[in-house]
């Protein structure tokens, strides 16, 4: 058996690391992108009156703002350029791929390889346009609409500053987008999903930071805040041991003759992971639950009562916004598995290259058979990301504890920092494997000079 430790050695290879100049190059690429997203969480709307807004904001905090300000690193609690962050793209990427199982011209872009992909990616980012444009003038309004003690939060209301907003917010929208493709393609690790947890991360100092405040100052007790410290870290290796838990179907190869020859019949095994969907459901939840109620919140107490009920029902930790998030999660945990794995092609395949499930008849059986397990499996995983984004909701609201604290926050981090490092350790394998190709081409050179 390996240690924990020997493991942790072996997989930050350093002197591996330091000769792998690319990844170097990629890593540089990927941080210097964050700290510009950091930069932009600062830089304010024109015409916003930063002291009315900041009594405004601090009002609403603790209800659907505090999640918006959370993905968007600070912006909203700020009123940045990034104030609707890359929530707009990922409203968008749902509808896109809710369309595409839908309608049949989609479907056959779908199955059309780079091309239609790259179709989709365009209609997905026009649709993001429409999206943020829509939030953007909601937003325009409510600010409009919004007083505090300290005055009106928009210094001179009108169709400039209505416009100048939706311009603005439009365009950061678009700029985080280009930039997580950017990271995608020349840094390590998934574009949208680091700006979301470059967002978490920036504020877990400040978080931590107003915990022990609470407990300094008799908010909360020193036993609480223990329990909540032990709560977090049970919760992480919760995420970390689901996130690697797989079901594994055996596949077996018969024997077959080459020439002369005849090869014995291998083995394999099909991983099936138990939460196949990742982090998708959560930030998928939270964007659909975002996207009705951001503008509705700044005016709450102002608008219709139709729309400040609705506000009142979705609040932090009230049961009707409980009741739809878990049903969010579930329905995207079934729908993204749907999308990422197909257990027909996956039969299809098998039996293309002679792999059959012992027991099971190749061909339909055996993607009836896949798609019977991979639904037992989702259903563990859907309960399982519903239980860590939820439970936690229950001390947010009755505990006072920091909002960074939520599971669906830890769920992205440990998510992403554990994808990011996965794919950190597969460039030191290739970086690894051109080094040999290298020294053996040299070798053979060297040989044939001789």
């Amino acid at each position: 058996m390996v240690s924990a430790a020997e493991q942790l050695a072996a997989n930050l290879n350093f002197g591996a690391f330091a000769k792998a100049e690319d990844l170097k190059k990629r890593i540089y690429f990927t941080l210097g992108a964050l700290i510009v997203y950091r930069f932009g969480t600062f830089i304010p709307l024109p015409g916003i009156n930063p002291v009315a807004f900041a009594e405004t904001f601090n009002a609403n905090a603790s209800g659907i703002l505090g999640m918006v300000n959370m993905f968007a690193g600070g912006a909203v609690e700020r009123m940045a350029i990034f104030a609707l962050n890359i929530m707009p793209y990922i409203s968008a990427s749902i509808i896109m791929q809710l369309m595409s199982s839908m309608s049949p011209k989609l479907e056959a872009l779908k199955k059309e390889g780079e091309q239609g992909r790259k179709t989709i990616n365009q209609y997905t980012r026009y649709l993001t346009v429409v999206l943020a444009a829509f939030q953007a003038y909601g937003i325009a309004i409510g600010l409009e609409g919004s007083r505090s003690a300290a005055g009106a939060v928009v210094i001179d209301p009108g169709w400039f500053f209505r416009l100048t907003t939706v311009i603005t917010l439009v365009g950061g929208t678009l700029f985080l987008m280009w930039l997580g493709e950017q990271i995608t393609q020349r840094g390590v690790g998934n574009g949208i999903s680091l700006i979301i947890f470059a967002g978490i991360v920036a504020g877990l100092p400040s978080a931590l930071a107003g915990l022990f405040e609470l407990a300094r100052t008799g908010s909360i007790s020193t036993f609480l805040l223990l329990a909540l410290l032990m709560l977090m870290l049970v919760v992480v290796s919760a995420i970390v041991t689901m996130e690697r838990a797989q079901r594994r179907l055996l596949i077996q190869y018969p024997k077959r003759q080459v020439g002369n020859r005849m090869f014995q019949g291998d083995s394999s095994h099909l991983p099936l992971k138990l939460n196949s969907a990742g982090v998708i459901p959560p930030i998928f939840a939270s964007s659909l639950l975002l996207l009705p109620i951001t503008v509705a919140q700044f005016s709450a107490g102002q608008g219709s009562d139709w729309l400040n009920a609705i506000v009142a029902s979705l609040g932090r930790g009230q049961p009707l916004y409980l009741l739809v998030y878990v049903a969010l999660i579930v329905f995207f945990a079934f729908f993204y598995t749907a999308v990422v794995f197909n257990p027909k092609d996956t039969a299809d395949n098998l039996r293309k290259y002679g792999g059959f499930l012992p027991g099971i008849r190749p061909g339909e059986k055996t993607a009836e058979y896949i798609d019977y397990v991979l639904t037992r499996i989702t259903v563990v995983g859907a309960l399982y990301l519903a239980a860590v984004c939820v439970l936690p909701e229950f001390l947010i609201s009755y505990a006072a504890v920091p909002f960074y604290f939520g599971g669906t926050s830890l769920l992205i981090s440990v998510s992403v920092t554990m994808d990011t490092v996965a794919q950190v350790q597969s460039h030191l394998l290739a970086h690894q494997y051109e080094g040999l190709i290298k020294k053996a081409k040299l070798r053979g050179a060297s040989r044939g000079r001789r």
